[in-house]
């Protein structure tokens, strides 16, 4: 079971760090995501991570702005939310995946998915 947390209201140019608890299960064996669904759009990449945490994968539109670790000790994912703009206002989603690759970027490839938080930017 994975669970996100952290998400809430912020202005233009703030920072806000998500977090995505795994309740069980070898986390240290999954690679992970986040992606992200805004009203009436499909579901959208953002980064990925291996199984070690030392991979990280951004999509474009993140990059440099979204940082994704991942601690196998504490069995918690985080995002890192820099310089958010009111378009990335949208239900953030942890996933996971089970070969453990970190570079995945289609939602189908991933097997376990948190219920989201909400990230809302105003200007």
């Amino acid at each position: 079971q994975l669970v996100e947390s952290g998400g809430g209201l912020v202005m233009t140019g703030e920072s806000l760090s998500l977090s995505c608890a795994a309740s069980e299960g070898e986390f240290d064996s999954l690679g992970m995501g986040w992606f992200r669904q805004a009203p009436g759009k499909g579901r959208e990449f953002l980064a990925a991570i291996d199984r070690t945490g030392d991979k990280p994968y951004y999509a474009d539109s993140v990059k440099g702005r979204f940082f994704i670790s991942k601690d196998n000790v504490k069995n918690r994912m985080y995002l890192q939310m820099n310089n958010l703009k009111p378009e990335d206002t949208a239900l953030y989603y942890c996933a996971a995946e089970a070969q453990g690759m970190g570079y995945l970027s289609s939602d189908w490839l991933y097997d376990y998915w948190g219920q989201g938080t909400q990230v809302t930017v105003s200007s």
